[in-house]
């Protein structure tokens, strides 16, 4: 499902033609269920959601419309439901995020990358606080903070202060934190970078967040990947023999279902 709302682009990796149904048609009332405007693909056994004729007001949606395709994904009958997101910290892909049992990450191995991947995590905690917490006692228990300027940076300073005044409390929230597992994979790892990046970054996070942290694996710099893009075609398909294609399909198999009791009817996030 492309939720990159402003800038969606999935259907030219899947060379999905264009599509009437798609999201907007969900959002706008002309069928009531998302299931049907569910589309397959060349692939068998994968369908998509198009984002790809959504109106330019899409990426600012409103609660009520983001709570509403949540919950329609939620009732959707599938294996697994794959959320495609923008990058950036808005509370709407912030939401969708944390709205999957496992949220897998793609950072580069430059410094800018690894920079953006921490104020990614950072920014999940704090909404993940946000919603937690009532705007009242958010307030009641920051209050005396000084949070001027960015306040996702001082994460780990509003937490400390919860578990300061309200222990209870806090401990909720590390359990909520605890239970959501972030997954990564280093892209485009040319032959001087260091191999072991991931592996650093995953101790790294582990050691002072609350959350698990998983590496999946490196995919290699592979010019063909560009080709692929270029030729509207799957990666996988049309380079299958390919190291890289190797690694893609490693990392895929490496997914761990939900636990079934977490699971809302069959579908996996």
């Amino acid at each position: 499902m492309d939720l990159d709302l402003g800038a969606p682009n999935l259907h030219t990796f899947l060379g999905v033609d264009h599509l009437e149904k798609g999201l907007d048609w969900f959002l706008g009332k002309r069928v009531n269920h998302l299931e049907q405007v569910v589309a397959p693909t060349k692939t068998p056994g994968l369908y998509f959601v198009s984002s790809a004729n959504c109106r330019v007001e899409a990426p600012n949606l409103h609660a009520a419309q983001k709570d509403k395709i949540i919950r329609s994904i939620r009732g959707l009958d599938f294996d697994y439901v794959f959320l495609d997101l923008g990058a950036g910290t808005s509370f709407n892909m912030l939401d969708f995020f944390l709205t999957s049992h496992q949220g897998l990450f793609v950072l580069t191995s430059e410094p800018t990358a690894i920079e953006n991947s921490f104020a990614f995590i950072k920014a999940a905690y704090f909404r993940m606080i946000k919603r937690t917490l009532t705007q009242k006692t958010f307030h009641r228990l920051t209050s005396h903070l000084d949070l001027s300027g960015n306040p996702v940076g001082q994460t780990f300073r509003i937490l400390k202060e919860i578990r300061k005044q309200a222990p209870d409390m806090a401990e909720q929230l590390k359990q909520k934190l605890s239970a959501f597992q972030f997954l990564f994979v280093v892209n485009q790892l040319h032959k001087r970078d260091d191999p072991e990046l991931g592996t650093k970054i995953e101790k790294v996070c582990n050691h002072h967040f609350y959350s698990g942290f998983r590496f999946l694996g490196n995919i290699r710099y592979d010019e063909n990947v560009h080709n692929a893009v270029l030729s509207r075609q799957l990666f996988v398909t049309q380079y299958a023999h390919a190291p890289t294609a190797d690694e893609f399909c490693k990392i895929a198999s490496s997914f761990e279902p939900p636990p079934v009791a977490d699971r809302p009817g069959k579908t996996g996030i």
